[in-house]
């Protein structure tokens, strides 16, 4: 009886985790047969859960709408939560202690054996020597413009400045756009807007930290990606609103590389200028000249125009070293 109760409270999780299951995905998740899953699907609607049956060849089982369910997590879906939970402050304003709550909260919802698994996993995060996140966002600013997003409506924000502050209407740089924003996206800790700029008339990557949200207007279709691929479109645009990160040492060179090659692999808290087709130029930090030669010599191209001089020396002092490496 205790296997059959643990196993109709894993097929309720398993129902709460994404909108329709086929029976067969189900006997094979809970590992039994499908006359099982079936025995336990009769003795869920009984005690009351909204299991509805979907016909057709693509049918299955969903959980109806209009009801309450209690939080249903497995094992491996607690630690996921309080993994999420405690990683989640460093790329929003003021959610710290918001999180911290959640997590207590979900805990206490959780049976014993569950919440010592999600007690017993305290994270501390230390940041790594090329991690340069985009400064935490307002709350209010990331929920305007994911409703916006989610409700396909055209968004009218202020584009801030470099350093996140905001120009007045009187200023020289105090401007707008109005955006269909197609997409949110989360890459290496900063927040990214995809849209299709409607004054410009081409598709945009903006900091979400460089946006002030002010209104929606109408809503809008259904745009293509460039190249239909997403990640490669956020990865690959140079113009991301990206600014150099604080080092002791920051140097530049000219690239024989398109921008848009560079700027899918320079590290974090880099700059890439687009100059033409075929070339570019890479601004970047490190803790010593050396660190930023190594780094140039990794997009193997040659390169031109580097400033400093002490970029300079460094690079040859670095090609001198490696060719006095003896050969085997």
């Amino acid at each position: 009886m205790a296997s059959t109760s643990h196993r109709a409270l894993r097929l309720l999780s398993l129902l709460g985790s994404r909108r329709q299951w086929s029976r067969r995905d189900l006997a094979a998740r809970l590992e039994v047969s499908e006359r099982t899953v079936r025995r336990d699907l009769d003795t869920l609607r009984e005690l009351g859960y909204p299991i509805t049956t979907v016909r057709g060849p693509d049918g299955g089982y969903r959980l109806g709408t209009g009801h309450t369910l209690p939080l249903l997590f497995d094992h491996d879906q607690a630690l996921a939560v309080a993994v999420a939970l405690q990683t989640a402050p460093s790329t929003v304003f003021g959610l710290q202690d918001d999180t911290a709550r959640a997590l207590a909260a979900v805990q206490q919802a959780m049976p014993e054996t569950l919440r010592a698994a999600m007690e017993s996993l305290r994270l501390t995060q230390l940041q790594n020597y090329w991690e340069f996140p985009a400064p935490p966002i307002d709350p209010a600013a990331l929920s305007a413009v994911g409703s916006a997003v989610r409700h396909r409506r055209v968004l009218v924000a202020e584009l801030l400045r470099p350093d996140g502050t905001r120009p007045a209407p009187e200023d020289d740089d105090f401007t707008t756009a109005g955006l269909e924003p197609h997409h949110l996206v989360v890459w290496a800790a900063r927040w990214y807007l995809v849209a299709y700029d409607l004054d410009r008339r081409q598709w945009r990557v903006h900091r979400v930290d460089r946006l002030h949200p002010r209104h929606t207007t109408s809503r809008f279709g259904h745009r293509d990606v460039p190249g239909g691929d997403l990640a490669h479109f956020v990865m690959s645009s140079h113009d991301r609103g990206d600014v150099l990160a604080a080092w002791p040492c920051t140097g530049s060179a000219r690239l024989r590389l398109p921008a848009h090659v560079v700027a899918r692999w320079a590290p974090g808290g880099s700059v890439v200028e687009h100059l033409d087709a075929d070339h570019c130029r890479l601004t970047l930090g490190a803790w010593s000249w050396a660190g930023i030669a190594g780094i140039l010599a990794t997009f193997d191209a040659h390169l031109t125009d580097l400033h400093p001089p002490e970029l300079i020396n460094a690079c040859r002092k670095l090609a001198h070293r490696y060719a006095a490496i003896p050969r085997e």
